[in-house]
């Protein structure tokens, strides 16, 4: 399963600090039982910042855009999740006032 989340009208302060964006994925990949195998943050100048971790169902990612109140998340598993559940604790998180998701369904078909 894959989604992506946007949020939109979020807090500008824990989008720009990098510790704080860390945290938010580290619980986000714990919630969906998935494991961090490598990960990788780089914050941007003046402001912004990309997290990317390599999880053991798949992969995450977080772009931000402080400027504009913007986040940007990717989730890439082979196991199932709750959609609503992650996506309710990342809006608490960033502390956005509007989400949307894209659900994107892959279809793998045997040879």
């Amino acid at each position: 399963m894959a989604i992506q989340v946007t949020a939109y009208g979020c807090d500008e302060k824990i989008l720009d600090d990098e510790k704080e964006v860390k945290a938010i994925a580290k619980k986000a990949i714990g919630s969906i039982g998935a494991e961090i195998v490598e990960e990788c943050v780089h914050k941007f100048q003046p402001i912004g910042i990309t997290y990317f971790a390599v999880i053991s169902t798949s992969h995450f990612s977080i772009h931000t855009w402080p400027e504009y109140g913007y986040a940007a998340i990717d989730i890439f598993s082979c196991r199932e999740f709750v959609v609503n559940e992650l996506t309710e604790e990342l809006k608490k998180a960033f502390r956005a006032q509007s989400v949307e998701i894209n659900r994107i369904e892959r279809k793998v078909e045997k040879r």
